[in-house]
């Protein structure tokens, strides 16, 4: 045989054994295992590595991450069961798998984080939101003389705009605008705007012409300085003194711009009615603010994940009034789940859904799961998700795992989720490693 022939064979034999190995299922096993783990605080999760006969597991931090009760483990081969691994305090370690105690074939960093509960919600909630600004939502055209023009659209004012200032002064109100618009434009002076747009900060010069119709002074701006609604509270974290609603952003009913806070309220409500959704028309519940002088909570952010502030105790009809653990976003899974909403008066209910997809994120988005209506008694009600059963509770598996936010419009009984953890990081509940001190 000669030396050329050889190394064939000894290359052939080489990528047999590797071809091989690939298909044992043990490396399978290991290969599957994450490189990044994460670990609720005071709880603990299980590893199969597969070499049953040959592996020893270590760890990092033994105060972070013990390894079967210990710093150091041995997987005898009659362990059949995956290996516990238990979380102490928060912080991060770095878990090593080794064959024969020597060889380093796998290495897992791991993350404790902070042992998060909040209360599910469920209940209706009447929303108040004032905006930081005033909002132009429109223009109206201004009689002056023989014309008709609108003197802020001259001035390159455009719908969606939020006016934060006039004169070097924060505007608050449609009424305080109104106010100084007029004396401007008894002075006959031009008023300086301070907008923004988008990102943009910017100032404009708009001068007031005189209305013969309204006889006052006027810009030709319709404007708006506030928005209200009805939702669903989503949950109250007794701990930190905050509260989540909605699961989405608010936005203005003109222009489609969020909302920016100024300041705003949470109160009681009552569902009145239900307009049953259908394909290509979404449903909606119908209520009313009631006991409005008994503030639930002030509201201080407004994101695309919901709307979140301070709040002082748990609302009253609440269903579930014990704190309940959350899930972490890769402990969300595909199967049955349930809601907490309300259809009829005040009353929170528990009704079921599946979980039919969920998306594996590393970041905060706001389409996390694929949720589906499946219980007969909310679909007989309202024909699946409707407008207004946004932010209801999704549980699963004794936790808090997320909220509704989005119905299918061509398809009223399935509609979207977004995870718990992406609210309660906009809520300022961190679930990072570094929340803790």
């Amino acid at each position: 045989m000669t030396k050329h022939t050889r190394r064939k064979l000894l290359g052939l034999f080489v990528a047999t054994m590797f071809v091989a190995l690939c298909w044992f299922t043990p490396i399978h096993q290991l290969a599957s295992i994450p490189q990044e783990l994460r670990i609720l605080q005071g709880t603990s999760t299980a590893l199969d590595i597969g070499l049953h006969s040959f592996a020893t597991v270590t760890t990092s931090e033994p105060a972070v991450v013990s390894v079967a009760g210990s710093p150091e483990a041995k997987v005898a081969s009659r362990l059949k069961q995956p290996l516990k691994i238990d979380s102490g305090k928060t912080g991060s370690a770095d878990l090593q798998v080794k064959l024969f105690g020597m060889i380093p074939v796998k290495s897992v960093h791991v993350n404790v984080v902070p042992d998060l509960k909040v209360i599910p919600g469920g209940q209706s909630i009447g929303v108040k939101l004032k905006s930081s600004g005033i909002m132009v939502v429109g223009y109206n055209l201004v009689k002056s003389g023989n014309d008709s023009i609108s003197p802020a659209e001259q001035a390159q004012v455009k719908v969606g705009d939020i006016i934060t200032a006039i004169d070097g002064r924060k505007v608050k109100s449609v009424e305080e605008a109104a106010e100084w618009i007029n004396k401007a434009g008894k002075a006959e002076r031009p008023l300086e705007f301070t907008v923004k747009r988008a990102k943009q900060i910017m100032k404009l010069k708009v001068k007031p012409i005189f209305d013969k119709d309204g006889e006052t002074y006027r810009i030709g701006l319709y404007i708006r300085d506030s928005a209200a609604g009805v939702g669903t509270l989503t949950f109250y974290q007794p701990d930190y003194g905050v509260f989540g609603a909605l699961g989405h952003v608010i936005t203005d009913v003109d222009t489609g711009q969020p909302i920016g806070v100024g300041e705003g309220q949470v109160v009681h409500s009552r569902v009145t009615s239900i307009d049953k959704g259908e394909s290509g028309t979404p449903g909606e519940k119908r209520g009313i603010f009631i006991d409005e002088d008994q503030v639930l909570g002030s509201i201080t952010r407004n994101s695309d994940f919901g709307i979140f502030g301070k709040m002082e105790s748990l609302p009253d009809n609440a269903k579930v009034r014990q704190a309940m653990p959350v899930a972490l976003a890769e402990q969300v899974h595909e199967g049955k789940a349930s809601i907490l909403t309300v259809v009829e008066g005040q009353k929170v209910e528990e009704f079921d859904i599946q979980i039919v997809n969920v998306m594996r994120q590393k970041y905060p988005a706001t389409k996390s799961m694929v949720i589906k209506v499946t219980d007969p008694r909310l679909l007989s009600k309202t024909g699946g998700i409707i407008q207004g059963m946004s932010g209801s509770p999704i549980l699963q598996d004794g936790k808090v795992v997320g909220a509704v936010t989005h119905v299918f419009v061509n398809d009223p009984t399935q509609g979207y989720g977004v995870f718990i953890e992406w609210m309660l990081n906009e809520a300022g509940v961190k679930t990072k490693t570094s929340a803790a001190s």
